[in-house]
C-alpha cells in the first residue's frame, strides 16, 4: 500500500512540474493594439483570442495574432512576467516582440 500510495503522489509530483505556463502578447491586424496574459496552455489560448470567445480589450480591438511569448514551469514566475510586461511602455513591448519575432508573424500558425 505504501508503494503505491507513493508512486501516486510521484506521478502527480511529475504532472505538476511539467506543468508548463506560458506568457504571450497578442496584436491586432494592423499591429496597434497590444494585450498581454498568462495561461496554462497557449495553443487554446490563442484559438480562443482568434475566435473572440470571451469579451474584453482583446475582443474589442480584435487582438487575434499571437506574437510572443515566454514559458514557465511555475505560475507565479509566469504570474509576475506578465505583470512586469503589463506594466511596462509600449516600447518595451515592442523590443521584446521584435526580439523574437521582427516580422510580426502569427506564431500559432503552421511555418507552411
Amino acid at each position: 500500500m505504501r508503494v503505491v500510495a507513493w508512486q501516486r503522489r510521484s506521478n502527480l509530483a511529475k504532472r505538476i512540474t511539467l506543468k508548463n505556463y506560458s506568457v504571450y502578447i497578442m496584436a491586432s491586424k494592423n499591429n496597434y493594439a497590444l494585450y498581454a496574459g498568462v495561461t496554462n496552455d497557449l495553443e487554446r489560448r490563442a484559438e480562443e483570442h482568434r475566435l473572440k470567445f470571451y469579451t474584453g480589450f482583446s475582443k474589442k480591438y480584435s487582438c487575434t495574432k499571437l506574437v510572443y511569448y515566454e514559458s514557465f514551469s511555475k505560475i507565479n514566475e509566469a504570474i509576475d512576467r506578465e505583470k512586469k510586461i503589463k506594466g511596462g511602455s509600449r516600447k518595451k513591448k515592442l523590443d521584446l516582440i521584435h526580439s523574437m519575432n521582427k516580422d510580426w508573424r502569427d506564431l500559432s500558425e503552421s511555418p507552411n
